[in-house]
């Protein structure tokens, strides 16, 4: 018996796979339980449907990241922070911080926990920060620390 399992079972198959099952595990026990549904040919066709959207999807937000990071490289991004005695910084540039700039200027969202910086930002200077866009696309930007010239 063919079924298209709507759930991880153990020792048959993950979610949306097409497998084949003896007749009574399939009857007496995946179906009753909502754990698969009888392969027919509407169900076949919803799934092959599933894979497609899904699939343009991934190519979509491929693409999107590439554009993204070719917006990006090179980039240099100014941050403004207040100085401290001996030209310190006060507290240091977050990627959260930066990702509000980019979000601000380049108008692209980014998670701040895919902002990868080689250092913490302690002090002013010019610093090279990664930004993982999507799998195996990323940006090299530069972070630019100034001092607020109002004072």
């Amino acid at each position: 018996m063919k079924v298209i399992l709507l759930q991880d079972v153990k020792s048959s198959g993950k979610k949306g796979e097409l497998v084949n099952v003896s007749d009574g595990y399939g009857r007496n026990y995946l179906l009753p339980h909502k754990l698969a549904i009888e392969a027919d040919a509407k169900a076949i066709n919803e799934m092959k449907n599933a894979e497609q959207a899904k699939q343009y999807k991934i190519e979509t937000e491929k693409k999107q990241a590439q554009e993204q990071a070719t917006r990006l490289n090179g980039q240099v991004i100014t941050m403004i922070g207040k100085a401290g005695k001996g030209g310190k910084l006060f507290g240091s540039v977050t990627s959260k911080e930066i990702a509000v700039e980019l979000k601000n200027k380049f108008n692209i969202d980014v998670d701040k926990r895919k902002i990868v910086l080689e250092s913490d930002i302690k002090s002013f200077g010019t610093y090279n920060c990664e930004i993982k866009l999507y799998t195996g696309i990323s940006a090299k930007v530069k972070i630019m620390v100034t001092e607020d010239e109002a004072k």
